[in-house]
């Protein structure tokens, strides 16, 4: 278990009943609301691809009796971990067959307070996911291990370099094969602590 798969029942009442669950936005309706990266958001969503045996895996997972149906996600338009593992875990829903909403997290901040990184921090995103009659399974929190591990390399694009040339490196960075290999690490996890919870 990583520390992005945090799994502990979140202590006390839930804030998100089914009814508050059900408030969320969709996918579509969230790119219509954003003001910020919708761009990155469609591009990432457009390069994510899941295998026909990760696909059939999260179906599988989803069927279970106590599997996944429902998928919340907590997010925030200006965040690149958002708008490169949003779009992955959309592509995940559509693959399981699961309901998605989410909920911008400065706007719902009693949410992200029951899914603080390590009881602290308000990372994201965050992904909860619950059976069909709304019992919280497990969430997942901010980026992949692989992510934390080369965040450097990212850093390091922009020694001695000038704002504009870093900005302009960072956006190449986010089109190139390690920014890929998050969005994969990204199924892989989901996948694992789907499989861990209701394998």
């Amino acid at each position: 278990m990583t520390q992005q798969q945090e799994s502990a029942v979140p202590a006390g009442r839930q804030v998100v009943t089914p009814e508050r669950f059900a408030s969320g936005m969709t996918w579509q309706q969230y790119l219509d609301h954003i003001k910020r990266n919708r761009e990155k958001f469609e591009y990432n969503y457009s390069e994510t691809v899941l295998t026909a045996d990760e696909a059939e895996e999260f179906r599988s997972l989803a069927a279970r009796q106590d599997g996944p149906a429902k998928v919340m996600a907590l997010g925030e338009d200006w965040c690149p971990d958002v708008f490169r593992g949003l779009p992955v875990m959309v592509r995940v829903a559509e693959a399981a067959g699961l309901e998605l909403r989410i909920f911008p997290r400065d706007d719902n901040l009693d949410i992200m307070n029951e899914f603080l990184n390590r009881g602290e921090h308000q990372s994201i995103p965050v992904f909860v996911f619950y059976t069909d009659d709304h019992r919280y399974i497990a969430h997942w929190t901010e980026r992949p291990d692989k992510a934390n591990a080369e965040l450097g390399e990212m850093a390091a694009l922009a020694q001695g370099k000038d704002r504009e040339e870093a900005r302009a490196l960072y956006n190449e960075f986010q089109r190139g094969p390690k920014w890929a290999s998050w969005r994969q690490a990204t199924v892989r996890e989901l996948r694992q602590l789907l499989q861990e919870k209701c394998g």
